[in-house]
């Protein structure tokens, strides 16, 4: 189907004919894949991109969502079910998953039924970018939907500094990397725990380290490990309440002073005195500010945007917008639009499976959406939520273009095909959405009556141009 070590970059070798158009690639690169007949409305790709930074980001909740409280609940009921109650084992797993799939139906349907279909994939972005994980990590298989919907959402069109601010003190966060049971080795709590000769849990510096390597400065940001060590100590005391055995209500985060390191700390080379929560968050706007941040968070997004090897000079001028907007993500979201780079029809990105189930629902435009729509995705390896580490999922074509992974859209196809389309669309309307030079003998068969309809349909979605967004 395609060529897992073929380049993606400016010279990929790539006829003149074989490459997108303007508007499909506003639709698919931008976006998250054409409607059939939606490349007619569109008169000006960049016009009807920027037109979305300005609109309503719509509702973070609809009935049958679980909040917060609800999901410290159902976590709370499921941890304390007896030992030899296998019954009421599976009712509270029964219910904690059911919360799992109303959150994937509820973002994945927003993917498929948007007008502002560029804002949801910066919600999307984002959300891997400060991923949080189902993966070993129980209450985040309640929470993680929460964390997009109450985190992410909300920033995507803000501030950095503000997005992971709210990301840090989600109940989400705090939970998968482990930030809610720090102790400083010289807290109040650490030191009554010493005198009753018992012992703390002790310093953790996962989220310190991530927030640095993965969230903010790169790997390559200019900390050491005393930096990691220092960022730690001064989060500590960033806590959840409701997580108790004998606590109940919402999940939330609580700043406990006994927990906190005292004394000053130094990061990278800033003193930062004794202030309780608000070292923290003097700490993490720092951070957000930094230039380091400004050049990772810009190769991220040229790479996700434009092409797996970011052009340095589109690099420069996107981390030159995150330093002189003091990080606002609506004026980041421009510049990506205005990169004579991104237009550049040499370029192309490979569909993530993700994108690619999403970009054939919007395709399609079912009439509901399959109530079957987590379990879709799953076969692909991009369940929502669930990356393997806290490095979120790759968008890179050696990430996904495997034959195993590509043969599991192709096998897909069909059965999806079977199960919404039933000869109710026209094939020869997937000439609007897939960008075909005119020889391409794909065209030959949308347009061949005597395949059936719900054949070409597949063999559309299945192969190699629709691959590509």
């Amino acid at each position: 189907m395609l060529d897992p070590g073929a380049s993606t970059g400016m010279s990929d070798g790539l006829p003149r004919e074989d490459r997108m158009d303007a508007t499909l690639r506003a639709l698919n690169r931008f976006g998250l894949g054409a409607r059939i007949g939606e490349r007619e409305t569109i008169r000006d790709p960049k016009d009807w991109l920027r037109a979305q930074l300005d609109t309503d980001l719509g509702p973070t909740t609809a009935v049958g969502l679980p909040t917060l409280a609800e999901a410290g609940e159902a976590f709370r009921t499921l941890r304390e079910v007896p030992a030899g109650e296998p019954e009421r084992a599976r009712e509270a797993r029964f219910v904690f998953q059911g919360m799992r799939e109303a959150e994937v139906a509820f973002a994945l349907s927003r993917r498929i039924t948007t007008d502002t279909p560029f804002v949801e994939r910066l919600v999307a972005f984002w959300s891997n970018h400060l991923c949080v994980s189902i993966v070993g990590k129980q209450p985040l298989v309640v929470l993680a939907g929460l964390y997009e919907r109450e985190a992410i959402r909300p920033n995507v069109l803000g501030s950095f500094t503000d997005m992971v601010l709210a990301c840090a003190q989600h109940p989400a966060m705090l939970f998968y990397l482990d930030n809610f049971q720090s102790i400083g080795p010289q807290s109040q709590r650490a030191r009554l725990a010493a005198r009753r000769r018992g012992q703390a849990p002790g310093l953790n510096e996962n989220y310190a380290r991530e927030l640095m390597e993965l969230h903010t400065l790169g790997v390559d940001g200019g900390y050491v490990q005393a930096d990691v060590e220092a960022l730690a100590k001064i989060l500590t005391g960033w806590t959840l309440i409701g997580v108790g055995p004998r606590q109940s209500g919402r999940l939330e985060f609580r700043f406990d002073p006994a927990l906190h390191e005292p004394d000053s700390k130094t990061l990278l080379g800033v003193t930062y005195r004794q202030a309780g929560q608000g070292e923290g968050e003097a700490a993490i706007r720092a951070l957000a500010a930094h230039p380091s941040t400004a050049r990772f968070i810009a190769t991220k997004l040229v790479r996700h945007f434009v092409v797996d090897t970011p052009p340095p000079s589109a690099v420069d001028r996107v981390a030159g917008v995150f330093l002189e907007s003091g990080g606002d993500l609506k004026e980041l979201a421009r510049s990506l639009v205005e990169l004579d780079e991104a237009w550049d029809p040499m370029t192309q990105k490979l569909r993530t499976p993700q994108d690619w189930i999403v970009a054939v629902l919007r395709a399609i435009e079912p009439r509901n959406l399959p109530l079957q729509i987590s379990q879709m995705v799953e076969p692909l390896r991009q369940a929502l939520w669930a990356p393997p580490s806290p490095k979120g999922y790759g968008d890179m074509i050696r990430d996904w273009a495997d034959p195993d992974g590509l043969m599991n859209r192709a096998e897909l196809s069909p059965t999806l095909v079977q199960r919404i389309v039933r000869g109710r669309i026209d094939p020869r309307g997937f000439l609007d959405v897939i960008d075909l030079p005119i020889g391409d003998p794909l065209r030959t068969t949308l347009t061949d009556s005597s395949i059936p309809v719900d054949e070409r349909v597949a063999i559309a979605i299945a192969g190699p141009a629709f691959q590509w967004r």
